[in-house]
């Protein structure tokens, strides 16, 4: 298969005479969502897509095994920087990845921080993760609010959806990503007219909703994630909200919630993706392989996963160490390169900055085969989608931010 041919490139860059491994062995730890909200978003397939980076690097970087493990961090701060702290301090453990749920994600950036560790962010959508908290050891590597507000809330209300609810998970993430909308509405000349948070893991969205119908509002903007979206999208068709004239905007929404809704009642809506499964032979070979270990196509997630743990094992290997300034340095002077990423490139933020893309949930009458949900409307250039340097606080920025 063509994205096997990847592996070639990935370890055999010129290293140090001597390789500097500490345990004797390069080792990840996969800090994910195993059986909460956004389990299926990231989870199991998570930690699949990094041992297929693994297994690409052929069980190995400068000659020392790789060695993967996981954990669940409950969605809990607590749990999340108990864990990290254990792979960090008795472990051994080189670099965390994944950590969906910003709340954790900003907890464990402080810890990783203080031990001079690397973390590969892929599930969390926080902009502070490489703005006012950002980490010389922290890469934010898929996605975050600002991009995807800024690539579906503009779309919208260009659209004519120029009056808008906003209902928000209430915690980190939500907030952002409501803020975040709420600026791109409003400089695109939209109106939004109240708003709306909810707990996580929400199974009854009634009263949220009912406020969203009365507010007189065009579009409805969800700003959660996974099972949330998909139960609050599931309630408003049963309430009959768009039979009744407003819109539903998903300001984040993955490949797996529009499996579990199914194209009847997730049909027309647009969203932002850093990557489809189906773009190309090379995607689809992989996203295959994928399927065989997990029984379904990868989110956008699981590619940004397998790309920052490829990533990593080509800095080590450029390095010749895993020490983290050494490789911290070497992952921000290479260039990207996976089956997903186009155009991309680690800023000095600790930001991937790289092409987006705008899609539009199929019809059922459009889709051809099992996960055939998306058709790229338009692609989404790495400047429309990213923090703008020269408004970034983030301390690690210095001279020109242009």
């Amino acid at each position: 298969m063509k994205w096997i041919a990847f592996a070639g490139l990935l370890i055999v860059l010129p290293v140090a005479a001597q390789a500097q491994i500490s345990g004797d062995a390069v080792k990840l730890g996969v800090l994910t969502d195993m059986a909460g909200v956004t389990a299926d978003i990231t989870g199991k397939g998570s930690l699949a897509a990094a041992e297929m980076a693994a297994d690409e690097a052929g069980g190995k970087v400068l000659g020392k095994p790789i060695q993967i493990i996981s954990a669940d961090h409950q969605h809990k701060a607590d749990v999340g920087t108990a864990i990290a702290r254990r792979w960090l301090d008795v472990e051994d453990v080189d670099a965390i990845v994944d950590v969906p749920n910003s709340g954790v994600a900003l907890a464990v950036q402080g810890l990783a921080r203080e031990k001079k560790r690397i973390v590969l962010y892929s599930g969390p959508g926080t902009t502070a993760l490489t703005n006012e908290q950002c980490s010389p050891y922290g890469f934010h590597w898929t996605y975050d609010t600002y991009a995807v507000s800024h690539g579906t809330a503009s779309a919208v209300v260009k659209a004519g959806g120029s009056s808008w609810f906003i209902l928000a998970s209430d915690y980190a993430f939500g907030h952002q990503l409501q803020q975040d909308a709420t600026s791109v509405i409003t400089a695109s000349g939209g109106k939004v007219l109240g708003a709306a948070r909810h707990p996580l893991n929400t199974p009854d969205f009634s009263s949220f909703l009912l406020s969203a119908h009365a507010s007189g509002a065009k579009v409805i903007g969800l700003a959660n994630a996974g099972n949330d979206t998909v139960n609050a999208m599931r309630q408003a068709g049963e309430f009959g909200l768009v039979q009744g004239g407003q819109s539903l905007a998903a300001l984040i929404l993955f490949l797996q919630d529009v499996h579990a809704l199914g194209l009847k009642d997730a049909q027309g809506t647009y969203l932002t993706t850093a990557s489809y499964w189906d773009m190309n032979e090379a995607t689809r070979a992989w996203s295959k392989a994928f399927f065989a270990k997990t029984g379904m196509m990868p989110s956008m997630l699981h590619a940004g996963v397998y790309g920052a743990v490829r990533h990593y094992f080509k800095a080590v290997a450029s390095a010749g160490t895993d020490e983290a300034d050494k490789v911290a340095a070497a992952m921000k002077a290479l260039p990207v390169e996976d089956v997903f990423s186009e155009d991309a490139r680690v800023r000095e933020d600790g930001r991937v900055t790289r092409t987006m893309y705008l899609v539009r949930i199929k019809k059922p009458s459009d889709s051809k085969y099992p996960w055939d949900y998306f058709e790229i409307v338009r692609k989404i250039p790495p400047e429309e989608t990213v923090w703008p340097l020269a408004e970034s606080k983030c301390p690690l920025l210095k001279g020109d931010r242009r």
